[in-house]
């Protein structure tokens, strides 16, 4: 099942995608109303998270490209909310920076509050999955040695093109990064070090977790510039393809 957020009749709702157009997810229907393409919107960004939270370093081919040691125990920062877009939206590269780097990843959205839950528990509160890139001013990130202003900034989080409830074969997804419709990253899930179950566990006991909160799993090898008029597509096998343009 793909959701999606949509505007109708001048009110956002859920809604449920299907062939010929979406089915609204509303507390006042248990099915559902049943709208067609034109008499709705679809809203770029599917879910309006409290809080990004992202795992560094969670592949082992990447940590081998950046000289670094596999982690002990996930790497974990946080972006702002503010960073979100949504697909088909603009990645604006700041005055700050002159060095941009793409970050294809898996994000997986909380569906419910959760605090100290097992990696066993975590399926239970994971309300789908979506397609994200981490967007990284990496000039500043070596020149700071921290996160917050290198990924940070407005239109630095991607997210969509919607949240897809079921996945199979979760351990090994294809994972595709491309850069003006050249493959730079290409891997798989399966090179994790940390899955995104005992990821989500791990942040919840450190954090409560809100529902529609979003985690970043971490990116392949294979990362690298962007600059403006560049168009960027992270695709995930099952989640379908998050297309951005670069300003």
């Amino acid at each position: 099942m793909r959701i999606v957020r949509l505007r109708y009749e001048g009110n956002i709702y859920f809604g449920v995608l299907n062939d010929s157009g979406v089915r609204l997810l509303s507390p006042e229907s248990e099915t559902g109303l049943k709208l067609t393409w034109n008499q709705v919107s679809i809203l770029a960004q599917p879910v309006l998270p409290g809080k990004l939270i992202c795992v560094g370093m969670n592949y082992r081919a990447h940590a081998i490209e950046m000289g670094s040691k596999l982690p002990e125990e996930p790497l974990i920062f946080l972006k702002p909310p503010s960073a979100i877009i949504g697909n088909k939206e603009s990645i604006v590269c700041p005055k700050q920076s002159n060095n941009v780097h793409y970050e294809g990843e898996l994000a997986l959205v909380v569906s419910q509050r959760c605090r100290n839950i097992s990696k066993e528990q975590a399926k239970d509160f994971i309300l789908g999955w979506t397609c994200a890139n981490d967007i990284t001013a990496r000039d500043l990130q070596k020149k700071d040695g921290l996160y917050a202003r290198a990924k940070g900034f407005d239109t630095f989080c991607p997210i969509g093109p919607w949240i897809e409830t079921s996945l199979n074969d979760l351990g090994n997804l294809s994972l595709k990064t491309l850069l003006n419709g050249q493959i730079k990253q290409d891997s798989s899930t399966s090179d994790m070090i940390f899955d995104p179950y005992y990821i989500l566990s791990f942040i919840s006991g450190i954090m409560t977790l809100e529902p529609g909160d979003v985690v970043l799993t971490g990116t392949p090898p294979g990362i690298g510039a962007i600059s403006p008029g560049d168009v960027v597509q992270v695709e995930i096998e099952g989640l379908g393809c998050l297309i951005n343009y670069v300003v």
